[in-house]
């Protein structure tokens, strides 16, 4: 971290702290005084920051790291030079997240753009609006009527939230959002530009063309959800359309009417799912996944990127492909695949 103009960490910490409270084995205590001033990453260090490195594949990196302390696992620390005080943990990685959120709390989660307390007086709040104590209105936000908003939400600048809407306790809904026909639970996290509620695309074909399927369900988005900017959830047509407990979406996801996100999910960038689709507990999705309507997807299943799914997934497996198939029998078809274009190579 070169430029600390917008994170500046919230406090100092020493190598004996940091071990304590990472449960990382400090292999020199003589240094456990040593103050840290700042993470980086290893291929950039710093002589006063804390790095790691987490795996083979950038054990590499140690021999030329230059940082006031690294965390490793036990199989690198000899490859650590000498002077760079160590820190031996089985999870890096985690460890290292885990000081990045005690010196940059502002970091996990969106702070108020224009810096206000309270409502703005250059926002629109409509008649029957309910809000709790701490509440944040920023600047051009629009505030619909009969809307509930929880303690310690903050509503960025611009975001629109529609007649109605339920918004829990310690939220953040981004500038630019538009929240409507919604039930938010707590801590939801939503990013700049996302759209939730809007109507899905149902359309009926009729004697003088298409006709409208009018979308008269809601969007319901359980606690502890964070979804991604420029996303797009729609509101359910007869049913709800619900992203459960704890799941994750990044940006760019379409999530189309009636789908059924379970708990604890992750869905990466430029997904889409259609219509009534429902996707189990923990189950990972890669990037670019589409998923064809009324498709069930089991409990921790892995879906690789790029993925085009177009059958039911039992729980716990992994599929990869376009169409998608079990993963051992999609990479079998792309190896049986390169070996008879080999041979027609060498045939010729």
């Amino acid at each position: 971290m070169t430029e600390p103009k917008f994170f500046v960490p919230s406090r100092r910490l020493e190598l004996g702290e940091i071990a304590t409270l990472t449960g990382a084995r400090l292999l020199d205590e003589s240094k456990s005084g040593l103050p840290i001033h700042r993470l980086a990453a290893a291929s950039e260090g710093g002589e006063d920051s804390l790095v790691f490195v987490d795996g083979k594949r950038n054990a590499s990196l140690l021999s030329t790291v230059r940082a006031a302390a690294v965390i490793c696992d036990p199989d690198s620390v000899k490859d650590v030079p000498k002077g760079v005080a160590v820190l031996v943990s089985e999870r890096p990685q985690h460890a290292f997240a885990q000081i990045a959120r005690l010196l940059f709390p502002s970091g996990t989660r969106p702070q108020p753009i224009t810096g206000e307390t309270g409502v703005s007086p250059r926002a629109v709040i409509c008649e029957g609006v309910t809000l709790e104590d701490g509440v944040i209105i920023e600047a051009g936000a629009v505030i619909g009527r009969n809307v509930t908003i929880g303690q310690g939400t903050v509503i960025g600048p611009n975001a629109v939230i529609a007649d109605g809407c339920t918004i829990g306790r310690d939220c953040f809904i981004g500038s630019q959002c538009t929240i409507q026909f919604a039930m938010l639970g707590d801590r939801v996290i939503i990013h700049p530009g996302a759209q939730i509620g809007q109507d899905g695309f149902g359309f009926l074909p009729g004697p003088t063309g298409l006709m409208k399927n009018p979308q008269i369900g809601r969007v319901v988005i359980q606690n502890d959800v964070e979804i991604g900017a420029n996303t797009t959830i729609d509101r359910g047509a007869l049913t709800d359309t619900v992203i459960g407990e704890g799941s994750k979406i990044d940006n760019l996801v379409q999530v189309a009417h009636n789908v059924k996100i379970g708990r604890s999910v992750v869905i990466a960038g430029h997904c889409g799912i259609s219509g009534s689709v429902t996707v189990g507990d923990m189950v990972m999705m890669g990037g670019r996944v589409g998923i064809a309507d009324h498709i069930t997807i089991g409990d921790k299943a892995q879906l690789a990127a790029g993925s085009g799914v177009m059958n039911d997934i039992p729980a716990g497996e992994r599929w990869a492909g376009l169409p998608a198939q079990p993963m051992r029998q999609a990479f079998r078809e792309i190896a049986a695949l390169r070996s008879l274009v080999e041979r027609n190579r060498k045939g010729k």
